[in-house]
C-alpha cells in the first residue's frame, strides 16, 4: 500500500508543482485497482493505482476519445511514466444509486435516469465515432464468443452449484443457438459493458458522470441498456423500465438519424436482459458461494426475483427448450427460498446483543439468563494499535478501517463469522427465541474487536432485519466519540 501511496504523491507533485495537503484511501471496490483522493487547498483530485498497464492505457485511451467529444467523463489530468498510476478529475463519490437509495422512487431521481440513458446513447453513437477497438482491454467486440462466455459463467458459478440435474449437451446448444441470434444484431456501437447507476456519479444532484468503463468494446447498445435498468439492487418499477427504455429509444434514434425498427430492438433487447440477468447471478455465485463473501449472498435472492419477473413475462423470440428448463428450475420457489433469508418482523423476540471488549479484563457476562453464546477472538488479525499513529484510535476511526479493511485479513475472518452466527440467527428467529449474545474480543478492545463488532451488528440488520444492541465496552468505559456520527 506505501509504495502505491508514493507513486500518487509523487505523480500527484510533478503535476500540481507542490505536495498534496492531505491524502486519503478511498475504499476498494471489486477490481484490483486502488482509488486515492488528494487534496489542496481549493479542490481535490482522484488517483488511481494498477499494476494491469493493459487495463490503465485502455482506460486513458477512451477517457481521451470520449472527451474530445464532450461526452460525460473523466478527465485525465496526469499519467506516470510507467503507467502504473494516473490523476483524474474528481467528481465526488454519490452515485446514481445512492442518490436512488436516498431519495426513492421520485421525479427527481426518474430525471435523472432519463439523462443518464441520454448521455448512454451519446457514449453509444459518438464514442463509436473513431474508436480504435484494437485497444480494447479484452475483446474488441461483443460477439458469440463474450455471450458464451456470460452463459457458462452462469452455469458453472450459479447453476452447478444448485447441485440439481440437466442435460448439459442440450444446454450447451441452446447456449449457442441464442449466442448466434444475439450476434446478428442490427446495431452494434461502443458498448459500456458494466453499465449501472453504481458507476454514474452525480455531482450537485444535477450533473452525471461515468466512471469504470474500461471493459468497453463494439456491441448492441441494448446491453448497456438492459444492465442499468435490471441492476438488482436498484429494483426499477416495472413502468420505470418501459418508459426508461422508451426515452433511451427516442433519444438513440434521434442520434443515428434514420427509424429504429422498435419490434426488433426490444427482441433482442429481452435476450440481452437475459444475458446480463445471467451474467449477474454467475458474478454473484462466485463471490458469495465460491468466495463466502456475504454481502452478495444476500444480493442473490434480489436477482433470482429480477429473472422470475422476466422469466415468466419476458419472450426471447428464440425457441430453447434446455434453457427454459434450466431458468424455470433457478426460479422455482424452492431455490428463491433457499436464498431468502428468513427475516424478522415488528413481532419477533429475538435481540442480538452484540459486544467488544478487552481479553484484558475478561470475557462480558450474559445477562440474559442464557449462559452466554458466541465469543470470537480477534488477536489472529493484525494489530493497529502496535502502528504508533493508531494507538490513540479505534476501531471506528476512518484510517483504523482502512487498515484493517486493507492490509490485514479481517475481511476473511468475518465472512466465516458471520456464516456461523447466520444459521443460529436463522433458527433462532424461526424458532421465536428471545436473545442471542456475540463478543468480539482482543487485547484492548480498542480497534479489531470494535471494528469486528460494528460489521456484524450492521450485516445482521441488513440480511435479517433483527433487532440488535451494539456496546462497545472499552469505548463506552472511555466515553470516546465516534468520529463518524460524533455520537459517543
Amino acid at each position: 500500500m506505501q509504495s502505491m501511496i508514493d507513486a500518487i504523491s509523487e505523480l500527484y507533485k510533478d503535476w500540481k508543482g507542490a505536495g498534496h495537503k492531505q491524502l486519503d484511501v478511498l475504499p476498494q471496490s471489486g477490481s484490483e485497482r486502488r482509488y486515492f483522493r488528494l487534496y489542496d487547498t481549493n479542490e481535490s483530485v482522484i488517483g488511481t493505482y494498477g499494476a494491469n498497464i493493459k487495463e490503465n492505457e485502455t482506460f486513458i485511451y477512451f477517457s481521451n476519445h470520449f472527451r474530445k467529444k464532450d461526452l460525460p467523463v473523466a478527465n485525465i489530468l496526469a499519467v506516470n511514466d510507467n503507467l502504473t498510476a494516473y490523476l483524474q478529475e474528481d467528481f465526488g463519490d454519490r452515485s446514481l444509486l445512492n442518490l436512488l437509495e436516498e431519495k426513492k422512487f421520485t421525479g427527481e431521481v426518474y430525471l435523472l435516469f432519463k439523462k443518464s440513458l441520454e448521455a448512454l446513447a451519446e457514449l453509444h453513437v459518438k464514442g463509436d465515432q473513431g474508436l480504435n477497438y484494437n485497444l480494447c482491454l479484452t475483446n474488441a467486440e461483443f460477439g458469440k464468443q463474450a455471450i458464451m462466455a456470460d452463459l457458462l459463467y452462469f452455469k458453472y458459478y450459479f447453476l452447478d452449484a444448485l447441485r440439481r440435474p440437466y442435460d448439459k449437451q442440450k444446454l450447451i446448444d441452446d447456449f449457442e443457438a441464442l449466442s448466434n441470434y444475439l450476434t446478428h444484431t442490427e446495431y452494434k456501437y461502443f458498448m459500456f459493458r458494466d453499465f449501472q447507476s453504481r458507476n454514474i456519479l452525480v455531482k450537485d444532484d444535477t450533473s452525471i458522470h461515468f466512471i469504470d468503463y474500461q471493459g468497453g468494446m463494439k456491441g448492441a447498445p441494448q446491453y448497456d441498456v438492459a444492465s442499468m435498468l435490471w441492476q438488482a439492487r436498484a429494483k426499477l418499477p416495472d413502468e420505470w423500465k418501459e418508459n426508461l427504455l422508451v426515452d433511451y429509444m427516442n433519444a438513440f434514434e434521434n442520434l443515428i438519424g434514420s427509424p429504429l425498427e422498435r419490434n426488433v430492438f426490444r427482441s433482442q433487447y429481452n435476450g440481452y436482459v437475459l444475458i446480463r440477468l445471467l451474467q449477474v447471478l454467475g458474478a454473484y455465485g462466485f463471490r458469495g458461494l465460491f468466495e463466502r463473501k456475504a454481502q452478495f449472498l444476500t444480493s442473490i435472492p434480489l436477482a433470482l426475483k429480477n429473472l422470475k419477473w422476466f422469466f415468466e413475462n419476458q419472450s426471447l423470440g428464440i425457441a430453447v427448450p434446455e434453457f427454459n428448463k434450466v431458468l424455470s428450475l433457478c426460479v422455482s420457489n424452492e431455490v428463491v427460498e433457499h436464498f431468502t433469508p428468513l427475516q424478522a418482523n415488528e413481532q419477533t423476540p429475538l435481540l442480538v446483543k452484540i459486544c467488544s471488549f478487552s481479553y484484558r479484563k475478561g470475557v462480558p457476562e450474559d445477562d440474559s439468563g442464557n449462559g452466554g453464546g458466541f465469543v470470537f477472538d480477534c488477536r489472529g488479525i493484525l494489530n493497529p494499535g502496535r502502528i504508533q499513529e493508531f494507538k490513540t484510535m479505534h476501531g471506528r476511526d476512518k484510517s483504523v478501517m482502512d487498515y484493517l479493511e486493507q492490509q490485514t485479513r479481517m475481511g476473511e475472518f468475518l465472512n466465516s463469522v458471520f456464516d456461523l452466527v447466520d444459521i443460529t440467527v436463522e433458527d433462532y428467529i424461526d424458532r421465536g427465541f428471545e436473545s442471542l449474545m456475540v463478543s468480539f474480543g482482543c487485547t484492548g478492545g480498542q480497534h479489531r474487536s470494535v471494528y469486528a463488532a460494528d460489521a456484524l451488528a450492521r450485516h445482521l440488520r441488513n440480511k435479517f432485519k433483527v433487532k440488535i444492541e451494539l456496546k462497545h465496552c472499552v469505548q463506552e468505559e472511555k466515553n470516546w466519540q465516534n468520529p463518524l456520527t460524533g455520537a459517543n
